[in-house]
């Protein structure tokens, strides 16, 4: 998937400047492009990449996501669902007391 997109945003790219430089300059450049895409060394370095983008959008998600849990509660767990999205009374002045801002 992530090989795709950047072979597609390469692809946007020759496209614009291929335009402006001819149709045999285009067909140059989507040559070298796919030539690039189709490198072993470039699609291991993707993937490295990718991985490594995955790995910290997950730390970043998960410590996002208790920070905002914390701070908006109708994000948190359903335990005391009203069904409006927002927490009973007695959750709303315990949480404002814990983080200081008012519900």
């Amino acid at each position: 998937m992530r090989y795709r997109m950047t072979f597609a945003v390469g692809l946007a790219v020759g496209y614009v400047l291929g335009s402006r430089a001819g149709r045999e300059r285009y067909e140059q450049i989507k040559r070298v492009a796919q030539r690039v895409a189709d490198n072993p060394r470039m699609q291991e370095m993707a993937g490295v990449m990718g991985a490594q983008a995955s790995k910290y959008a997950g730390m970043v998600r998960s410590r996002m996501g208790d920070t905002l849990q914390q701070r908006m509660p109708f994000l948190g767990g359903h335990d005391h669902d009203t069904g409006t999205g927002w927490p009973d009374e007695e959750v709303a002045e315990t949480r404002t007391r814990e983080s200081g801002i008012p519900y």
